[in-house]
């Protein structure tokens, strides 16, 4: 029932209290550095240069989007960068640009593969199982 004694418990707490958030707050610091380090690391570049086809993530495909719907669309051409990772693309050499993020494009395959077609007669089908 100490006035004085009470007031300087009171002050102990207060400079424990201040103690405690600093701490807090330098290991927030720690745990942000290392949470982007970790995140730049996986970062992955891409080299995407003017003429390369690309497919384009259509994100706004949501209404009926179906199971299977592949959400690429393209072949896509670039046709500038437009800086900061932006890039103008447009589908054929006479359809109009857009720019977009190039964080929705990715490389189009356009390999082509001759298939070979192979035949099996039904006797010899018969046989096989």
């Amino acid at each position: 029932m100490d006035e004085k004694t009470a007031g300087e418990n009171r002050m102990l707490q207060l400079e424990e209290l201040e103690e405690f958030r600093g701490n807090t707050y330098e290991n927030h610091k720690l745990y942000k550095e290392k949470m982007k380090k970790w995140h730049d690391k996986r970062i992955r570049n891409r080299d995407l240069k003017i003429g390369q086809k690309v497919l384009l993530f259509n994100s706004r495909l949501r209404l009926f989007p179906g199971k299977l719907k592949s959400r690429w669309t393209g072949p896509y051409q670039i046709i500038n960068d437009a800086g900061n990772g932006a890039f103008e693309i447009q589908r054929s050499e006479h359809g109009r640009s857009f720019k977009v993020n190039g964080h929705r494009l990715k490389l189009y395959n356009d390999e082509t593969f001759d298939e070979i077609e192979e035949t099996i007669p039904l006797s010899d089908w018969e046989a096989i199982q």
